[in-house]
């Protein structure tokens, strides 16, 4: 399967998905770096289909991805997001990392933040806009933690 057929076939699968829960949507699908990205209108069902921690949506991405990849496609990332949701999510991750790096950068005192693999995705990304500041994460597992700390070349300017 090729990444259009990819596409084609991950949408169709999302919206035969939820149509067995009487959720009749068209999917919006596009490619962005290697990845599905799968949008579903919001309905009245948004809170069963995030559900608590967007743990469903998490599932809705996994069973997805899981029947891409039994069926030998090319692509096999996917990313659902529902009304908005992730990019609401995103959006609030966004300013917040902003304080926590204005924080950083006041105090020189490192922060250490318990954030999903999604939110510290964000927050590594917005830091690299940020000069003297990095970020990396340590641990395994749930107990992964993001650090966000000034780099050595602005500590030394001070």
């Amino acid at each position: 399967m090729d990444k259009d057929e990819s596409i084609r076939f991950a949408t169709k699968y999302l919206e035969d998905l939820l149509s067995f829960f009487g959720i009749n949507v068209a999917v919006d699908s596009t490619m962005d770096e290697e990845v599905i990205q799968l949008s579903v209108p919001s309905t009245s069902m948004n809170s069963l289909l995030i559900g608590k921690n967007a743990d469903n949506l998490r599932a809705l991405q996994f069973i997805a991805s899981q029947a891409l990849a039994a069926r030998g496609a090319e692509v096999t990332r996917v990313n659902v997001d529902i009304a908005d949701y992730k990019r609401q999510r995103a959006d609030r991750i966004t300013e917040k990392a902003e304080g926590w790096i204005k924080k950083v950068r006041e105090t020189g005192q490192p922060m250490r933040l318990d954030l999903s693999p999604a939110d510290r995705r964000i927050v590594h990304k917005l830091a690299e806009d940020y000069y003297g500041i990095s970020t990396h994460s340590e641990g395994e597992g749930r107990s992964r933690q993001l650090i966000i700390e000034k780099t050595a070349d602005i500590a030394d300017e001070e």
